[in-house]
């Protein structure tokens, strides 16, 4: 079992010994040095909390334990049931509350479950404020309310209506050019809470015909939630032998967005926030943007060609909003399908990506392919490498700094990312599981996937 404690929260496989794993016994601890972080910086007695939860299985579970000790904390909470990330991010705001917490694993399988906490801004927290929550956990520092100070449980609602209004009242997002369009579309909710956002947002929208993928929100997922190309064989297929304009795929909290064209194929996960940027860029004579740096090149030769700017930050949401804020970008996010556009929240939304993309797609006058033949052409390979446990991570990374130091620029923000001519290579430790991301890019998929595989062997025979 596992159990990955960050400054973004506490991941971990459900089931097992009290020792490991993310059980009754650690969600509780780090529930409570949540709410002893907010109680402290809010200055409030009695702060509010929202909790929001993904369809896994386990989500029931750990809704109860996270709940049942923030009420212990002395705080109140709003629990707004099944609802997507975005969702439970713009409610912080919407209901004024001191904080979040999101119950969601995003991309990992269903035996996964986590707590991503949220600020007062609707934000995830910065690395100093994940540092103080992981400090106060483990030494147990924090005290429970006397029974007269327990918080309440105030309601029990979804606020998923209010989050796609403010998506639709959005200038850039053209209702009535989507509504003549009259898009036949698809979607694969992977069993989650898109399940039950992506059909209210395309009505809203007056998307009236829709094809629904594994739309039943039970956390028994169909396939691999990750919306990667090799996971996505049902969709596209469906999509290849029907009349279907644009195809959408989300992961169970929906924050990453993926698009499939008219005939079937991939989008690329990596020309979601590409897309949207241009259209908005568009839209705004120009801008700023920001991505991470295992993102495409693509985002950088689109901005240029607007006359912005693109600055590059070191994975994690919270370091992509950071820079945004520096450079006071008009649309950020991360290659993976993450758009954070700045107007409606700084958070990655897949509700407000869908709506700029069919914005785009109904005035553009093109089909999603003609769309994505006018952005330039990158191939990214992402690999993986699985760590045996007690590898010192950090001492790989700078061994292999060191052996390509003469062949490309280095650098070193975020694990080791090395540029070259027409490539780039950046390899870094995860966030969220005990493996090493490798993520490549090349002017075509064969060189991607031969520099992947170079600097996979590599890593392995530093595990030898």
């Amino acid at each position: 079992m596992t159990l990955i404690k960050s400054i973004s929260g506490i991941r971990g496989t459900i089931g097992g010994h009290v020792s490991d794993g993310l059980n009754p016994v650690s969600t509780a601890q780090f529930t409570a040095a949540y709410a002893a972080f907010i109680r402290k910086h809010s200055g409030k007695a009695r702060p509010l909390i929202i909790v929001g939860r993904d369809a896994r299985i386990s989500g029931i579970m750990v809704n109860r334990i996270v709940t049942g000790t923030l009420l212990g904390m002395g705080c109140d909470v709003i629990d707004i049931g099944l609802a997507t990330t975005p969702t439970t991010e713009m409610a912080v705001t919407g209901k004024e509350a001191d904080g979040g917490i999101i119950l969601t694993a995003s991309h990992n399988p269903k035996q996964w479950n986590a707590l991503k906490l949220l600020n007062g801004r609707g934000e995830f927290l910065s690395d100093a404020d994940g540092k103080e929550i992981l400090r106060l956990a483990e030494h147990e520092d924090f005290d429970f309310a006397e029974v007269d100070e327990m918080g309440t449980l105030l309601s029990e609602e979804s606020y998923l209506d209010d989050h796609i209004q403010a998506v639709l009242a959005l200038p850039a997002v053209d209702v009535e050019a989507i509504r003549r369009a009259n898009f036949r579309v698809a979607f694969d909710s992977v069993n989650s809470v898109g399940g039950i956002a992506l059909p209210a947002l395309f009505k809203a929208l007056g998307v009236d015909h829709v094809t629904a993928l594994n739309a039943e929100p039970t956390g028994h997922f169909a396939h691999n939630p990750e919306p990667l190309p090799e996971h996505l064989v049902d969709i596209c297929s469906a999509i290849g032998t029907s009349q279907v304009d644009v195809g959408f795929v989300v992961d169970p909290d929906v924050d990453r967005l993926a698009i499939i064209d008219e005939r079937g194929t991939f989008f690329g996960e990596e020309y979601t926030l590409v897309a949207v940027a241009d259209y908005l860029l568009s839209l705004n004579g120009g801008g700023n943007t920001v991505s991470n740096l295992s993102s495409t090149r693509a985002l950088r030769d689109v901005t240029e060609r607007h006359g912005g700017t693109y600055t590059a930050a070191a994975v994690g949401e919270v370091n992509v909003v950071t820079k945004m804020k520096e450079t006071g970008a008009l649309i950020g996010g991360e290659g993976n399908g993450g758009v954070i556009y700045p107007e409606l929240h700084y958070g990655r939304d897949a509700l407000v990506g869908i709506a700029l993309f069919l914005s785009l797609l109904a005035k553009s006058g093109k089909k999603v392919s003609e769309l994505r033949a006018t952005y330039p052409d990158y191939y990214m390979s992402k690999q993986r490498v699985d760590l045996p446990q007690g590898v010192d991570t950090e001492a790989l990374l700078s061994r292999l700094a060191r052996e390509y130091q003469d062949k490309g620029t280095i650098n070193l923000i975020d694990g080791v990312k090395i540029d070259l001519p027409t490539q780039w290579v950046h390899v870094r430790r995860s966030n969220t599981e005990p493996i090493i991301r490798i993520y490549t890019e090349a002017p075509s998929s064969e060189e991607a996937q031969a520099l992947a595989d170079e600097f996979k062997a590599t890593l392995l025979s530093y595990l030898d």
